[in-house]
């Protein structure tokens, strides 16, 4: 795999997170576009894929953001793991999307009652061991839990929790040094959201 000059979808990132919060509204109206079986579309996949924003978001099956956000085929680059961490294999797919595909956005996708988060904040307040490969993803939430007080009640500790978390992966990833150089060509934006599970609805962050 060699370095390509990238090319992109056309966007600018502010017109790509425009479409982003359209495609929420449509879904939180029931009035979605996607998905649909177009051969035609499928045919110019199959060329190559230009998406217009690369969306790092938990595994959870109950947040996928082709659907939360009325994507259709090939307009969305997709990284999902538990707890929306930024572990080297995600950070390496990052850099793929920056370099090769173009993409002007980067949203960093969280999500209310996160798991992930809930198990690092046990063994950061109650010293609670979880399964080997488990405990590895939770060590590396770890350093974005807050230091507010236990004794708050556990949904807003947990609600917390999974906004610093998102912003604690933003920060590491314009802190790389190719975040830092397309930031500063303003080529790129970076951003965070938290998906409400209970309404559907995305609320991105200032």
């Amino acid at each position: 795999m060699t370095d390509t000059e990238p090319h992109g979808p056309g966007l600018s990132a502010d017109e790509a997170l425009q479409r982003l919060i359209e495609g929420n509204d449509r879904f939180l109206r029931g009035e979605t576009h996607f998905p649909r079986f177009q051969k035609e579309v499928l045919a110019n996949l199959a060329k190559g894929q230009k998406p217009y924003t690369t969306i790092l978001g938990c595994s959870d099956s109950r947040v996928p953001p082709e659907l939360i956000f009325d994507a259709s085929f090939g307009e969305l680059f997709v990284v999902r793991v538990a707890g929306n961490t930024a572990s080297a294999e995600v950070m390496g797919s990052f850099q793929y999307a920056g370099s090769h595909l173009g993409t002007p956005l980067f949203v960093v996708l969280g999500h209310e009652g996160c798991g992930a988060v809930s198990a690092a904040l046990e063994t950061k307040f109650r010293g609670v061991q979880h399964l080997s490969r488990i405990q590895i993803l939770v060590d590396s939430i770890m350093p974005a839990m807050p230091d507010f007080d236990p004794q708050l009640p556990p949904e807003v500790c947990l609600a917390q929790a999974v906004e610093a978390n998102v912003r604690w992966t933003i920060r590491r990833l314009k802190e790389t040094p190719e975040g830092q150089k397309r930031l500063a060509e303003g080529r790129i934006r970076i951003v965070g959201a938290i998906y409400e599970i209970e309404t559907g609805r995305v609320r991105f962050l200032k």
